[in-house]
């Protein structure tokens, strides 16, 4: 008898190798939203009227993820129910959600990891995510390049995702950030250097065996880290051999790569488009609740694909209302640009909301102003209230009058007022209740020992909160023994993390700050390296200096700047907004950056040129479709401020003459000439320049472009004086004629003076 066919069987073995494990993180293992996650996880706090969590389910589905393991030690009932209530947990969504309490001993990461090793949940390569990730990148991409390297490479037991950015983009934690070393060829990660704000980090050390051993390296400080993490199975039990594993980054990346014994491998993928950053404090909360309402997100917007299954109209100027037409809008009111409004939300007369989310079943009152705030579902602002860049909880209550300065955080349940004023950076809390809720029975011990500390101290708080008020108000934060300290969570480093602070006051020269005990008087521009290079003879590490003073740093910063020009304009042309609009866009972003108004011209130049597209044949179809593109987006160039009509014809030479658009130099030139948006005397200044000649370029083919555009002016000019030269030859003949005309006027003006002096010689004699 034939033996039995395995083929089906194998197929089967073959699926179920492929069902795709992802493990989330749901604690955040940090105070950083205190008070607001006293009595709820932060992975539930809304942003853009969905849960964290629910955020971080929508990027993991698209991915292609089947089974989703959810690690939770606070508030885990709360976890369970939310989850049970998703849309992930009906029959037919595609994915089978697990929450898993760990023990109450699990204070970090490494701690959750070995628990996943203890019990064995992972059982080949899975995705590790934080519960507080927003991202559209294709993880399941990511998830290929991995399973194929580790076909090669059994070592490879890690690929973080990071995202290309810049050293100061906004979703970027200056308080938290690092130096990756990378392979240029294969993309793994030699070395990894976390650093920080405060105590500043200006000098990353990189072993010298890693340059001696990979002649190709990069340096880069300008990712932002997703914290995706694409794991073999084997990671939790290093985790398990490694108690001193507890932060994923700076003691296991960092632990495996320095290791002389694990001789392992984690590589990088550098994500070139898409959307990936984590809500890991208020500052990144505010950036990039922003960053949705701006669509940078998509297909995750509130019109499109919101995680929590609301249906959002979307209005120009990227407002956001409920389309259930339960929000009511009194006519006086106003909503600005970037706003989102929930929900049975009603705003009444005069009231103004001014880039803010606002939740679902709220009361704003008359003449309250909600300036770049966000405010969770069924709360209520009385008339005449103000609150600025301020997180405020849900069922709320601030009656008529109280003003809420920036950086402010109100827990759920608090009642303020009323004409209560609570200062920048206020925190907080309603008082706790006997234990006898689900909520408080939920409380994790730690949360609860600190609010009773909280609380026992507001005898000596003279803060005047109104007659009808709840609230406990935590002290800020008293500074640590040691302000320099290396970790993280230092009072002045969380400044950085803080909505509303600059942390301007923290400069890099401020004492303590430096990352030696060498003073850095010298004005040498290289003297700081020396110097750090230097006293390090014996060392097998090579420093870098990191000053972000420095101008690489500007070049980077110049660079994130272009590029967020080139995606505001890039919008700007899709979705068809006014020239005004997109002005208004590109003088916040010029202001944010603090970068040149040249800058923004520059960008502004090279984006519509681009804009225009090449017409096989050229010809009038060419000339059509460039005075198209001029006329409607040419006038942007004035508006964006500051008038410099010769800086404009040096932005397109410059742009043209590294385009393939070389050959529309003049068309264009003469279609901005032709709307007026520069003028004759401005091309003949620009012609004259030495720069616009080229003179004093090293010799290139982007010179000999540049010249070329200059001669092409050249042809422009000589247009102009022989159009000058028939003008004043048609003023001659005009003027030839005006002579002969001049004298016969001339002899009718004697004439009439004579018939004039007879008539009044006539009648003094009648009078006589």
């Amino acid at each position: 008898m034939a033996p039995k066919s395995t083929v089906g069987n194998e197929k089967l073995l073959d699926d179920q190798a492929e069902v795709l494990q992802a493990v989330i993180l749901a604690d955040s293992f940090n105070k950083r939203f205190r008070p607001l996650t006293t009595r709820k996880p932060r992975c539930l706090l809304p942003i853009c009227n969905a849960p964290l969590l629910d955020w971080t389910f929508e990027s993991l589905a698209l991915a292609g993820v089947q089974e989703i393991f959810v690690i939770c030690r606070s508030h885990p009932e709360q976890i369970k129910a939310k989850i049970a209530e998703s849309r992930w947990s009906k029959p037919g969504s595609g994915i089978k959600i697990v929450p898993i309490l760990t023990a109450k001993e699990t204070f970090s990461p490494g701690d959750a990891m070995r628990d996943i090793y203890t019990r064995g949940l992972v059982t080949g390569d899975f995705v590790l995510v934080m519960g507080d990730l927003v991202s559209n990148i294709r993880i399941d991409e990511v998830v290929k390049v991995h399973k194929e390297r580790r076909k090669t490479n059994k070592d490879a037991i890690m690929t973080m995702v990071v995202k290309e950015s810049g050293a100061i983009h906004r979703t970027r934690s200056k308080a938290d950030s690092a130096v990756f070393v990378l392979d240029s060829e294969t993309s793994e990660c030699l070395h990894f250097e976390s650093m920080m704000g405060y105590p500043p980090s200006t000098i990353a050390s990189i072993p010298r065996e890693i340059l001696a051993t990979h002649p190709d390296v990069e340096i880069r400080n300008d990712f932002i880290d997703c914290s995706i993490d694409i794991c073999s199975v084997e990671v939790p039990s290093l985790f398990q051999d490694n108690f001193d594993y507890l932060d994923i980054r700076r003691d296991f990346v960092h632990g495996v790569l320095t290791s002389d014994l694990l001789m392992k491998n984690i590589y990088c993928y550098v994500a070139k488009e898409g959307y990936a950053a984590r809500v890991q404090d208020t500052k990144s909360y505010e950036s990039i609740s922003k960053d949705i309402l701006s669509r940078w997100t998509f297909p995750l917007v509130p019109d499109n694909n919101h995680p929590a299954g609301h249906l959002y109209e979307h209005i120009r100027g990227n407002k956001y209302i409920d389309k259930d037409g339960t929000v009511i809008l009194a006519r006086t009111s106003t909503v600005g640009n970037k706003c989102l409004i929930g929900s049975s939300t009603r705003v009444s007369d005069n009231a103004q909301i001014i880039s803010s989310v606002v939740g679902r079943d709220c009361f704003i009152g008359a003449g309250a102003i909600i300036d770049n705030s966000y405010i969770f579902s069924g709360t209520r602002i009385g008339p005449g209230c103000v609150i600025e860049r301020s997180i405020i909880g849900s069922n709320v209550d601030i009656k008529e009058n109280t003003r809420i300065d920036r950086g402010s955080l109100v827990g759920d349940g608090v009642i303020i007022g009323p004409n209560a004023h609570l200062k920048a950076f206020g925190r907080l809390s309603k008082k706790r209740e006997t234990k006898t809720t689900g909520d408080e029975s939920d409380a994790d011990e730690y949360a609860d020992s600190e609010e009773e500390e909280v609380e026992s101290a507001q005898d000596s708080i003279t803060v005047d909160l109104g007659t009808a008020s709840n609230a406990i108000v935590w002290p800020p934060n008293a500074p640590d023994e040691d302000e320099d300290s290396e970790d993280v969570e230092n009072v002045k480093n969380q400044r950085f993390m803080r909505l509303g602070d600059s942390a301007s006051d923290l400069a890099f020269s401020d004492p303590g700050s430096e990352s030696s005990g060498e003073e850095s008087e010298s004005s040498d521009e290289d003297s700081d390296f020396d110097r750090h290079l230097d006293n390090l003879p014996t060392s097998s590490a090579t420093s870098l200096s990191l000053d972000p003073n420095g101008s690489s740093t500007d070049a980077i910063a110049e660079s994130e700047f272009r590029n967020e020009v080139r995606l505001s304009l890039e919008r700007a042309f899709t979705e068809g907004h006014s020239v005004d609009n997109a002005a208004v866009e590109l003088k916040t972003l010029r202001m944010a950056s603090n970068v040149p108004l040249s800058r923004v011209r520059e960008s502004v130049v090279s984006a519509i040129v681009e804009k225009i597209k090449i017409i096989d044949g050229g010809g009038v179809a060419q000339r059509q479709e460039i005075a198209n593109v001029v006329s409607r987006w040419g006038p942007l160039i004035n508006k964006i401020g500051g008038v410099d009509m010769v800086e404009t014809i040096t932005a397109l030479q410059t742009h043209c003459a590294s385009s393939e658009r070389l050959p529309l130099f003049g068309q264009i030139l003469a279609a901005l000439y032709q709307d007026d948006i520069i003028e004759e005397d401005d091309i003949r200044e620009w012609h004259q320049a030495a720069t616009s000649q080229g003179l004093g370029l090293s010799p290139s083919v982007r010179t000999d472009n540049i010249k070329r555009c200059w001669e092409i002016g050249s042809h422009m000019i000589q247009q102009f004086n022989e159009q000058a030269d028939d003008s004043d030859e048609s003023e001659e003949e005009e003027g030839e004629g005006t002579e002969d005309e001049d004298e016969e006027g001339e002899e009718e003006g004697d004439n009439s003076v004579d018939e004039d002096d007879e008539e009044e010689d006539e009648e003094d004699e009648e009078n006589e």
